[in-house]
């Protein structure tokens, strides 16, 4: 029924029915026993799934002709006008190149655009912080409060999977900043984070876990990768990947000096970044989504980056070096992804790796 219901959306998305009608027809077609039957490989056509990590934003250089045109469009009315005169050139956009003629890669710079619009509205009337600040106050709240409901009205009216994506990592946020100034309140005192790191690093990896389950609620959805739920995990994975990394490496850092998200002094702790990438890899296998992988890459590139700094390497040398360790990570990784893939469905129980995506 999941499967059927995807499709129905699909076919809504695409305007080929209204979702009025979907709704309706999901219980007619059910009740009939209508099904949706996966489609099994014969031995001369091969696996009907060589590769299921697909995203559906670049459909052709066509796409990628009318995105330079948007940035560009967009960047010189940015630079002339006012902030609110942006807004009706990305609704204009967005009307002609997403809702009538269905361009992936412009929705997705549309989107793009219509984030940092936001960014910049609500950094006008709540700035998020200041260079003295020691506590989480309302502003913050205020500030992330106008991202998904921007976000959201634009995904119900266009349908873009990114906006989709945005918005569920922008409730996350908001709930973020509502615990971290819950805990604030509580205790009393308004610097209790700078006093407290630990608690920090906790809420926030229990709010990269809440972003990473909503991702496996979406592919697990579509294990075959054929509808826009794929699209919209892809990018959750993608915001997923960095938090769940840097949260869970402030969080093990203990006896040192934790920040959320610092990249600056990933060097003093490369064992626990190495290993945290590491079961981020594993994951990533597990679930068949490269871009979960890749977005630990960065950071481990900056944690060995650290290993030479702090050695007697020149800088030609470790900068090479470090070049050279990530790219043959990256090359052995994409190369042998597949066979890596079945190596580790093989280790999992038939009951867990049958939700998953064929290798």
């Amino acid at each position: 029924m999941t499967e059927l219901r995807s499709i129905l959306d699909e076919a809504a998305r695409q305007g080929l029915i209204s979702p009025e009608a979907g709704g309706r027809l999901l219980p007619f077609l059910t009740e009939r026993g209508v099904a949706v039957v996966e489609p099994q490989p014969t031995a001369a056509e091969g696996p009907a799934w060589s590769d299921t990590e697909t995203p559906r934003f670049v459909r052709g250089f066509h796409d990628v002709l009318i995105t330079i045109g948007v940035v560009v469009a967009l960047g010189g009315l940015w630079g002339l006008s006012a902030l609110y005169a942006v807004l009706p050139a990305i609704i204009v956009l967005s009307e002609i190149l997403v809702r009538r003629q269905r361009l992936a890669l412009p929705a997705v710079s549309l989107t793009i655009a219509l984030f940092c619009w936001t960014w910049l509205l609500m950094s006008r009337f709540f700035p998020p912080w200041t260079p003295t600040a020691t506590s989480f106050g309302a502003e913050a709240t205020q500030f992330v409060a106008g991202f998904p409901i921007i976000l959201g009205a634009y995904y119900a009216r266009y349908r873009v999977p990114l906006s989709l994506a945005l918005s569920i990592m922008s409730v996350l946020a908001f709930v973020l900043t509502l615990l971290l100034r819950v805990v604030q309140w509580a205790s009393g005192n308004p610097a209790f984070f700078l006093d407290h790191p630990i608690v920090l690093a906790q809420v926030a990896l229990v709010c990269a876990l809440g972003l990473f389950a909503m991702a496996l609620y979406f592919d697990l959805g579509d294990r075959l990768r054929r509808t826009t739920r794929s699209d919209i995990a892809f990018w959750l994975h993608l915001g997923a990947a960095p938090a769940l990394l840097y949260s869970t490496v402030s969080l093990l850092s203990f006896g040192g000096d934790v920040r959320i998200f610092d990249v600056a002094n990933m060097s003093s702790r490369t064992p626990v970044v190495v290993a945290t990438v590491a079961m981020l890899m594993l994951i990533g296998l597990i679930i068949d989504r490269r871009a979960f992988v890749t977005s630990g890459l960065l950071s481990l590139g900056v944690a060995i980056f650290g290993v030479f700094r702090e050695g007697s390497a020149t800088v030609d040398t470790y900068i090479s070096t470090t070049l050279i360790i990530v790219g043959a990570i990256v090359l052995i990784i994409g190369t042998g992804w597949m066979p890596l893939r079945r190596l580790v469905l093989r280790a999992l129980p038939p009951a867990i790796a049958n939700r998953l995506p064929p290798g």
